[in-house]
């Protein structure tokens, strides 16, 4: 039986891993690095995790302008998902925005999703707001204290600005949830940076996303790397992939991850996931997309999969850098 993390100080248990949605845009943004997807596509994904014990699902409204939230609930209201039976967040854009729109468009948020609550909200990115974080936070809050929220979350915020969204929200009598940020075997800037130091001190669960590095840690383009070409441009300029100086570098690690996957018959991609998820205990939970029912129940398939002390530590001394 999968074990449940707390997120954060709340009272929301999570699977430690749940289903990124980015892959559910069709446009915007994140629709520049995946291709649009179906409907009944994305419901045969959200079984896949759900058949495989994942209960929680990460989408935002920067997914598609909403449309990535739309294709979620759609697949949940598709397999009689009750309102409550899993968690959902999703996230607020602060790009050219002031505060006072996270209030105005939660009813977007809740309209795209169709009769299934917020469990987290969570503030996208630090920058680009017209409003202080302060300011920002204050509005999340006061959605918290509405109940239109469940609890109030972060992403891509420093050290030094999850002490500051910890302080302002605590004001209120609540709890920063969570810290939504980059966490992979090839970026572990978490370490160095305060970001896991400040979560363990003030007890916020960080969210890793982009655990295989866009594809990276599976070891498909180092089996053939003519099949980067194949990849929208955004997505290889986000990974480095043009430079072929990027696959070379993390050859130790991706041979690695293939031996300690032969010993657990699983795939180098579960492995790497396994690391995230056990590398820094309780306070690490990640969000792998997908976009085919099979890796959706390769990822769940992941809590079941457990790490010698002495792999983790062959997988760390094999990340580049460490």
């Amino acid at each position: 039986m999968v074990q449940l993390r707390q997120l954060g100080n709340t009272d929301v248990a999570v699977t430690p891993i749940g289903l990124g949605c980015m892959q559910f845009s069709v446009s915007g943004m994140a629709g520049l690095i995946y291709p649009g997807m179906q409907p009944d596509q994305a419901t045969e994904i959200v079984k896949a995790a759900l058949d495989g014990g994942i209960n929680w699902f990460d989408t935002a409204e920067m997914y598609g302008h909403g449309k990535s939230e739309r294709l979620l609930s759609r697949a949940l209201h598709a397999l009689d998902l009750q309102p409550g039976s899993v968690r959902i967040a999703t996230k607020w854009t602060p790009m050219g925005r002031r505060a006072s729109n996270i209030i105005r468009t939660v009813h977007d948020r809740l309209d795209a999703l169709q009769g299934y609550p917020i469990d987290l909200h969570q503030i996208h990115t630090p920058r680009g707001s017209l409003s202080s974080l302060e300011a920002q936070l204050d509005a999340m809050a006061d959605l918290a204290e509405a109940k239109q929220i469940g609890h109030v979350g972060v992403s891509n915020f420093s050290a030094g600005q999850m002490e500051l969204a910890h302080v302002r929200l605590r004001k209120r009598g609540l709890v920063l949830a969570s810290n939504q940020v980059q966490i992979s075997l090839l970026h572990r800037d978490i370490e160095t940076n305060g970001v896991l130091s400040t979560a363990r001190r003030l007890g916020i669960t960080l969210i890793g996303y982009s655990p295989l590095r866009q594809g990276i840690l599976t070891g498909r383009f180092h089996d053939d790397p003519t099949t980067v070409r194949d990849l929208p441009l955004t997505r290889r300029l986000i990974t480095g992939l043009p430079d072929p100086r990027v696959l070379r570098r993390s050859e130790p690690l991706i041979i690695a991850l293939r031996r300690i996957a032969v010993a657990h018959d699983a795939t180098p991609a579960q492995v790497a996931l396994a690391w995230v998820i056990s590398n820094y205990g309780d306070t690490v939970v990640c969000i792998p997309g997908a976009s085919r029912p099979s890796q959706a129940t390769e990822s769940a398939a992941v809590m079941d999969l457990e790490l010698s002390d002495a792999e983790l530590t062959a997988l760390n001394q094999a990340s580049p850098g460490h």
